[in-house]
């Protein structure tokens, strides 16, 4: 096969660029909200219990509601949410809905497994820490697209209710083509306000003769942001991968931090989501 042009690799970003969405990563994540145990009131453990440890029942509801998920049967899993529902990036009872809803139009072959790490106590509710692993395909035209997300989050339960959840980590892989770069990311998962970080995605294989086009993005975790569409402009690489330096605005919201690697017979998009912490941002040296 010949090697293909600037030309056509600038095509093939027209092509591609309307379908560049971070969103679409981090809405696959809005349903493990819903893929915690509705836990009851009846375990009262002293400390963090290991899943060893969990009683079947707690197990049993995780492996329902995963089935509701994977089912795409959005009321199932809005059951197990309070009215009162409050997320650490600003969502409702009424946007994860909506977000659940456009998600599955979009990947309607989803499948969602997820593992619960820990549990205990909390005053007069429970919480629990899981990973959630997505995988699924879509496809837009003749391109087929592949995703692999994980999510670690932590959900607190009242009266069999989630109440709240906090997002502790988040990262997904989109690919498409017949060889799609390996790409290996270098991001530090929680930084303090104000401080700086490095940012590399990493191509794996030698490239040879090949060329590379490739783009960086940076976006804050916002409800506002879910439904529009990022545009994303390809620029031909000189090095094999993208290496940045940021700085956490100190604003102190958490960021998505997105690359997108091309060559000719394959694309790879990697989303991570960097995680804000409070406190000073680090002295001037």
């Amino acid at each position: 096969m010949h090697k293909p042009s600037i030309r056509q690799l600038k095509c093939l970003q027209t092509a591609i660029s309307p379908v560049w969405n971070p969103w679409h990563y981090w809405q696959m994540f809005l349903v493990s909200l819903g893929l915690m145990a509705a836990l009851g009131q009846g375990w009262q453990p002293a400390r963090a219990q290991s899943p060893q440890a969990a009683p079947p029942e707690i197990k049993n509801v995780l492996a329902q509601i995963d089935a509701a998920a994977n089912k795409k049967d959005v009321q199932a899993v809005l059951q197990y949410y309070s009215p009162n529902f409050t997320h650490s990036d600003g969502l409702t009872r009424q946007t994860l809905e909506q977000a659940l809803t456009e998600l599955w139009k979009r990947y309607p072959n989803l499948n969602y497994q997820t593992e619960l790490n820990s549990w205990k106590a909390d005053g007069n509710g429970i919480l629990t820490e899981t990973t959630t692993k997505i995988t699924g395909t879509q496809k837009v035209g003749t391109i087929e697209w592949k995703l692999n997300s994980t999510l670690k989050s932590q959900q607190r339960f009242e009266n069999q209710k989630i109440v709240k959840q906090e997002i502790l980590a988040e990262k997904s892989l989109l690919t498409s083509g017949s060889n799609p770069p390996v790409v290996t990311l270098n991001l530090p998962e929680q930084v303090k306000v104000g401080q700086s970080f490095n940012f590399d995605a990493i191509v794996q294989e030698p490239l040879g003769n090949d060329l590379l086009l490739g783009a960086a993005l940076e976006e804050p975790v916002k409800p506002e942001g879910l439904l529009k569409p990022t545009i994303a402009n390809l620029e031909l690489l000189n090095a094999g991968g993208i290496f940045k330096v940021g700085r956490v605005p100190l604003t102190g919201e958490s960021r998505w931090l997105s690359a997108i690697l091309v060559r000719h017979n394959g694309m790879t998009m990697v989303t991570q989501r960097l995680r804000v912490t409070g406190g000073k941002p680090p002295a001037a040296r």
